[in-house]
């Protein structure tokens, strides 16, 4: 399975800041130690052309040279630096190249960071600076079109603790892409944008009652749109060790809530890039090892994807 990675790029972030930088480190050393079969891969930038696909160029131009509004900056949470700007671009990089590996015949592949579903098309917000799946939605729908003459439909099935405003925008009242999101009713954004299918949670939601809204709400997914690519946002903030998240699921649940997800697009035969979205927890051990997790099961269904009949 290839994952790929840019977490050479490491933000300057102020003493105390509460974006936990390292994890992304942290995560590759331990897939590379821990995880067989996973083939780590640096991520080349976005290019300004695939940005544009669904970014302003001002805001393009903006972050790339720093001349983007103070309070633009202030809204996404870092500060501008020349290292932030390339790691968004090698961000959004991760999921155009997983998702080309996973519509190339691998069926599963992975970006170790992403996920950044609060990005609009002119702004950032909440540590997001890029939209990395809508920019890759985009650009796997243009290079589809060209083989195949025919629109490719795509599922975002978001599993963050927080609600994918960026992307729900982005996407409204497009038939092509079908949104849906898990999420902390309660939690950021408290401005939400309606997705395709919104599953408002609770604080203190547990592992059953969480399993049980995943399952009526891939069943809906299902019923209502035939998906030929899912980009799966594999938040770990909704562990109940998270300092933001406000759920209560454990290891356990959040185990089995990767291998429904997983198992979902295996039965229907649906090629699948995931991302790591957000994950806060009071240790910083306890997010990586629900991500680690994530990807330990993702190897076994890559590996399932492999021997698949063709």
């Amino acid at each position: 399975m290839r994952v790929f990675y840019a977490d050479q790029f490491v933000l300057p972030l102020p003493p105390g800041h509460r974006f936990p930088m390292e994890k992304y480190r942290m995560l590759r050393d331990r897939l590379a130690a821990e995880v067989p079969d996973v083939q780590l891969m640096r991520a080349e930038p976005a290019t300004d052309g695939e940005l544009a696909l669904v970014h302003t160029p001002a805001y393009i131009q903006g972050i790339s040279d720093g001349s983007v509004d103070p309070k633009v900056m202030r809204e996404i949470g870092f500060p501008w630096s020349q290292a932030m700007a390339e790691r968004a671009r090698r961000s959004v990089g991760a999921t155009i190249a997983a998702c080309r590996a996973a519509l190339g015949g691998e069926g599963l592949a992975a970006n170790i960071a992403g996920g950044t579903h609060h990005a609009y098309a002119d702004k950032g917000g909440g540590f997001c600076v890029f939209n990395d799946a809508a920019v890759a939605i985009r650009l796997m729908q243009a290079e589809h079109a060209r083989r195949q003459r025919r629109e490719l439909q795509v599922a975002i099935v978001d599993l963050d603790v927080h609600q994918g405003n960026g992307t729900a925008r982005i996407f409204r009242d497009d038939p092509s892409v079908f949104t849906l999101s898990l999420h902390g009713a309660r939690n950021f954004p408290f401005r939400k944008e309606p997705s395709d299918l919104d599953v408002d949670l609770p604080d203190g939601t547990s592992d059953d009652a969480y399993l049980h809204a995943l399952e009526r709400a891939l069943e809906e997914l299902a019923q209502r749109f035939d998906p030929q690519l899912v980009i799966y946002l594999a938040g770990a903030d909704p562990h109940e060790g998270d300092r933001l998240g406000r759920l209560k699921l454990t290891w356990d649940g959040l185990e089995a809530r990767d291998r429904r997800v997983f198992d979902w697009a295996w039965q229907r035969g649906v090629p699948l890039a995931f991302a790591m979205a957000g994950g806060y927890g009071h240790r910083i051990e306890d997010t990586v090892q629900v991500q680690v997790n994530t990807f330990a099961a993702a190897a076994a269904y890559a590996r399932r994807w492999h021997n698949r009949p063709r």
